[in-house]
């Protein structure tokens, strides 16, 4: 019995998946337009009237029934049984069942990472999966974003569900560099783009899919050799390359023991003080280093460590002298406890030290 109803379920649902939203409104409009046109040829029926009867009809057909107003006469009590009930319960049915099917349909793209979310903008985007790895990355961001949390689109060429629902947006391809994923991912409108391939090579393609449809993005690509991040450099002087330094962390580990964890906590946003950046606001007056290092000290607990006056940091300064002078747009580098926006910093009073 339990095998014979499970069949006739599947194929209801089947059918109901089938039929259209214009077809199953328009069969409830028609139901509707003969349940009122029986009632009122019965005659002597109050629910008749046309301020009633819509509302005698929704509670009948979603079997709430609260009983205030009902057919008194044979004629309309047997309509209702035999017309009005067992229509208007089907119908209501399917109607709830293809609210169902479209909300569990579209969850289930999103799952799959066949959704869109070509509408966001200011948001990061993770071109590669690697389990645990991107998991930490993902928490990491999140730590570290401060006030203005953004939003987190992976994607991955792999052929898997969102690993992280609750957490991240997820888009799938065939490839990380495709058109496709790009515009889905709304590569297009990302602030910040992170590739991590399976390999150099994928990471590379991923990296320069993503330059060409958005120039603007801060790129930041991960290689385990040197000869990738300069190929991507030489296409895409914007784009901030970070090469495997394991060898040079264990040599430091070996001369400096302990190393290993003030990088490791300079690094983290989830434990303790860690390394942030902020640049410059257009209108601060230029101040010297060693007074906004004092500034930075004793008014925010922050420590500043280095200066820069490219956004990728290849000129970057660090233990600058005290009378460096710092200015409009340079990117400060410092050690706190929690991101500090650039507004919290007394500019013009500093200007004038």
């Amino acid at each position: 019995m339990y095998v014979i109803l499970s069949a006739v379920a599947r194929r209801l649902y089947t059918r109901i998946s089938a039929l259209s939203w214009y077809t199953v409104l328009t069969i409830t409009a028609f139901h509707f337009a003969v349940s009122w046109g029986l009632i009122a040829l019965v005659g002597g029926e109050k629910i008749a009237s046309g301020e009633i009867f819509w509302y005698f009809y929704v509670t009948t057909v979603t079997t709430v029934g609260y009983g205030d107003f009902s057919p008194v006469t044979e004629a309309g009590q047997g309509i209702t049984i035999l017309w009005i009930m067992p229509g208007g319960i089907a119908l209501f049915t399917t109607i709830i069942a293809k609210i169902v099917q479209q909300v569990a349909g579209k969850w289930r793209r999103r799952l799959r990472g066949l959704a869109s979310y070509e509408n966001l903008t200011d948001h990061i985007v993770i071109l590669g999966w690697h389990g645990s790895r991107t998991e930490r990355m993902v928490d990491h961001i999140r730590g570290g974003q401060g006030e203005h949390e953004r939003d987190i689109v992976l994607c991955s060429a792999k052929a898997i569900e969102n690993p992280m629902p609750e957490l991240v947006r997820f888009v799938r391809g065939p490839a990380l560099n495709t058109p496709d994923l790009l515009h889905r991912a709304a590569v297009a409108n990302a602030k910040y783009i992170i590739a991590l391939g399976h390999d150099d090579n994928e990471t590379l393609a991923a990296a320069l899919g993503a330059a060409a449809v958005n120039g603007d993005a801060h790129i930041v690509a991960y290689f385990d050799q040197q000869s990738f991040a300069d190929l991507l450099k030489a296409h895409c002087p914007n784009a901030e390359c970070n090469v495997s330094l394991s060898i040079e962390m264990m040599v430091r580990s070996a001369q400096d023991p302990g190393s290993s964890r003030v990088q490791r906590q300079l690094l983290s946003a989830l434990e303790g003080p860690t390394q942030f950046s902020l640049q410059v606001p257009a209108d601060a007056n230029p101040v010297s280093y060693g007074a906004l290092f004092t500034e930075l000290k004793t008014k925010h607990d922050a420590t500043l460590f280095g200066v820069a006056e490219s956004t990728l940091g290849d000129d970057l300064v660090l233990n600058a002298p005290s009378d460096h002078r710092v200015g409009p747009g340079m990117i400060l580098y410092f050690m706190a406890a929690r991101r500090l926006e650039p507004e919290k910093i007394r500019w013009g009073a500093l200007g004038a030290q």
